[in-house]
């Protein structure tokens, strides 16, 4: 049984893109979240059956703009579709798939020399992947949401939150943000971790 967490604070924010598209959330906080972190929701309207999203933070991609990710224009993407539509976007402190900021970017040293985002951080002594969605599931059962539509590529958010009790009614993809610069490393979701991108074929 995952134990209860519950609304700490609930303010409204106006949120403005580089682009210019702006939003209105309503940014919510937790206490007794299981991992300690302070992750964030941010609610668009109030729909019947919120469309979700969980985003990992990503300050190189999010706030820097970096090009190694698709991170950044993911989380454009659905703050626009899930404003449209209503729901939730949680914004989970998890840099790096989880390992943190500095590891990450002791990661993309190694990948400067050749190995892919996965096999980088294995290199590192640490997990592929160490994101673990048990607070995103509390987060949404503090919020009063059972059944959600997921906006991923991602299987293993849509099984994790299944096992901790959310509805996954359906699964919508986000867009293929594919650059020269990040290819390789969605090519590396697509091969480690089956993420749902159909991506133009590598060169070489």
């Amino acid at each position: 049984m995952i134990p209860a967490a519950t609304v700490r604070t609930r303010v409204r924010v106006p949120l403005r893109f580089a682009d210019g598209y702006s939003a209105s959330a309503e940014v919510v906080t937790f206490d007794g979240l299981a991992d300690g972190g302070e992750h964030l929701a941010l609610v668009f309207g109030d729909p019947v059956r919120p469309l979700v999203r969980m985003h990992s933070e990503c300050l190189t991609g999010d706030v820097f703009g970096s090009a190694r990710c698709d991170c950044g224009p993911q989380l454009r993407e659905a703050v626009e579709r899930i404003d449209r539509a209503g729901g939730v976007l949680l914004y989970l402190r998890q840099e790096g798939r989880g390992i943190g900021l500095y590891a990450k970017l002791d990661a993309y040293a190694l990948q400067d020399a050749g190995l892919d985002t996965y096999q980088a951080n294995t290199a590192l002594g640490l997990p592929e992947d160490a994101r673990d969605y048990t607070a995103a599931a509390q987060m949404l059962a503090a919020l009063g949401i059972t059944k959600v539509d997921l906006l991923t590529n991602n299987p293993d958010k849509v099984r994790q939150l299944r096992d901790r009790g959310v509805t996954v009614a359906a699964t919508l993809p986000t867009g293929v943000h594919a650059t020269p610069d990040n290819l390789r490393y969605l090519d590396a979701k697509v091969r480690y971790t089956r993420h749902t991108l159909a991506l133009p074929e590598l060169a070489g």
